[in-house]
């Protein structure tokens, strides 16, 4: 019985979607200029681009809001070897940095940060879990991470 109504309405709108390809087939073709035609002249006005988004709505900061991080709390094993700071010799306990230039970040616990070229996006999300929470500001962020 419903699915006498369903089918219906599928081939009302089946007709109904036909239609209107034939009526958009029957339009004239809009009016394109030639590219032999010269085009107008620039005016000073024109050539000026509106500032978006406006200053008042923009970040602060460009590295406030970058991209992702996780915390990663046992040694980071990368090809067989156990990755360690370069300043400090940390080798546990880092924050991982996924940022939108495609680069990965490691921050040890002494605040030193080196970027990782070995590993990828693709290793972070892997390895993360769901984003739990947003944050205005990198500092947020380790706050709430415990760094």
């Amino acid at each position: 019985m419903f699915r006498r109504r369903i089918d219906r309405e599928f081939r009302e709108a089946q007709r109904a979607g036909q239609e209107l390809l034939r009526m958009h087939a029957s339009w004239p073709a809009p009016d394109v200029a030639s590219p032999a035609a010269e085009p107008a002249p620039a005016t000073p006005a024109a050539d000026v681009v509106p500032d978006f988004p406006p200053p008042d709505l923009r970040v602060p900061s460009r590295q406030e809001v970058e991209g992702l991080m996780m915390r990663w709390e046992q040694p980071l094993v990368i090809d067989g070897e156990v990755r360690a700071c370069p300043q400090c010799g940390a080798y546990r306990d880092w924050v991982v940095f996924s940022m939108r230039d495609d680069t990965i970040r490691l921050r040890c616990r002494g605040g030193h940060t080196t970027v990782e070229p070995r590993l990828d996006p693709a290793w972070y999300n892997r390895n993360s879990g769901p984003v739990d929470q947003w944050h205005a500001t990198v500092d947020d962020g380790l706050r709430h991470l415990g760094h």
